[in-house]
């Protein structure tokens, strides 16, 4: 029997110039830890004559995280936010996410922290922040 549990993954975070040392994210939300977008590799058009042509084009990979409201880890988005307010600067990153269930550890590099929740929607219960890294690149590794 397969198992695809995800509550055994684990994903890590190193900032450059802020956390040199990766941090282990916790606190996600409950049913929304991460998530990637789906990555359009291939323009293809159609032209007038009814002809189809295509060509590769490299694309960025969006990472989203989605950590409960009273998560630890928020502080590590809220630290590395205010860094890139001070200096009015981008900070790099890089993450690896290791998903034991499926065998496969994904490697995300070069990227960027290009969206926040600032802070919690207020509900019944305070509700998850969400934050968005866009990457250069993302591999797939044995684990």
């Amino acid at each position: 029997m397969a198992n695809l549990t995800s509550a055994n993954s684990a994903l890590t975070l190193q900032i450059a110039g802020l956390y040199p040392a990766p941090q282990s994210i916790q606190g996600y939300a409950v049913d929304d830890a991460f998530a990637v977008d789906s990555v359009k590799k291939i323009e293809a058009m159609m032209g007038v004559d009814g002809r189809l042509s295509a060509g590769f084009t490299p694309a960025p990979k969006i990472l989203h995280i989605s950590l409960q409201a009273d998560s630890p880890s928020n502080l590590i988005f809220d630290n590395w936010d205010a860094a890139q307010e001070a200096g009015m600067t981008p900070l790099e990153c890089n993450v690896v996410i290791s998903a034991p269930s499926l065998g496969a550890k994904y490697i995300l590099t070069k990227g960027f922290f290009t969206d926040l929740s600032p802070m919690p929607d207020a509900k019944k219960v305070f509700q998850p922040r969400k934050y968005s890294i866009t990457f250069e690149s993302m591999s797939k590794a044995p684990f």
